[in-house]
């Protein structure tokens, strides 16, 4: 038995010092960019992850599948949070559908739904009338969604968004912000080749290699005070 268990870790070494070196190959400025100043965070002692999205991005619609998988094996250490980016008005409708569905407690409803009705069924929601209907074909009451859509907690958390989409100087989406320090998304560029944007799975594990370094940063003993 010793002997089987020996022989598996000879060949899993290789594997190890593979994603290890993989890991060490992300560079700032290709896979990832630190943010010029770090921002709070709302996850109290977890590191957090948010994704920056807009339901009408189809690099968002594509990235989707690959956030639920890594969602999936989510470290208990980390925080997860979706926030709908405000990059002009015309994004506001939308991000307003998110934060209705949320405050409703229908996401696991409406959120992929929302997805596939814009970028698989091509239907366009240029009103709240047509959100309307969409909420009620989820099962949701027209007067639950009257009564959340326009209400006061749907408007704090658009200013909420629309200050952090500032305060995180994101220009696109999708973007994943690690902390409140780091930004990365599909729109980064690979190290190996600074020509060759990284893929969707890629970016998942990029977010992996900077939560682990923020973990690291955190168990690591604080700096002794200098003598006075």
């Amino acid at each position: 038995m010793k002997t089987a268990s020996r022989w598996l870790m000879i060949l899993l070494i290789p594997l190890f010092a593979l994603t290890a070196g993989a890991a060490e190959n992300y560079v700032e400025g290709n896979e990832y960019t630190k943010l010029d100043s770090a921002q709070p965070t709302s996850s109290g002692d977890k590191i957090e992850v948010v994704e920056l999205f807009w339901y009408g991005c189809p690099h968002c619609y594509h990235l989707e599948p690959f956030i639920e998988k890594w969602l999936k094996n989510k470290p208990d250490d980390v925080e997860f949070v979706r926030l709908p980016a405000i990059l002009g008005p015309g994004w506001e409708l939308l991000a307003k559908a998110y934060f209705t569905a949320d405050l409703l407690g229908v996401l696991d409803k409406t959120h992929s739904a929302l997805f596939d009705a814009i970028h698989e069924q091509r239907i366009k929601f240029k009103d709240d009338a047509a959100l309307r209907a969409f909420f009620m074909q989820q099962g949701v009451p027209a007067k639950d969604f009257d009564r959340i859509f326009n209400s006061f907690a749907v408007a704090v958390k658009l200013n909420n968004a629309r200050m952090m989409t500032r305060r995180y100087a994101i220009t696109g989406v999708p973007t994943l912000i690690v902390n409140g320090k780091y930004s990365t998304g599909p729109g980064m560029t690979q190290s190996s080749d600074p020509k060759k944007p990284i893929g969707n799975e890629q970016v998942m594990d990029v977010v992996d290699y900077l939560v682990a370094q923020e973990r690291k940063l955190a168990a690591a003993p604080a700096a002794p005070h200098a003598a006075q």
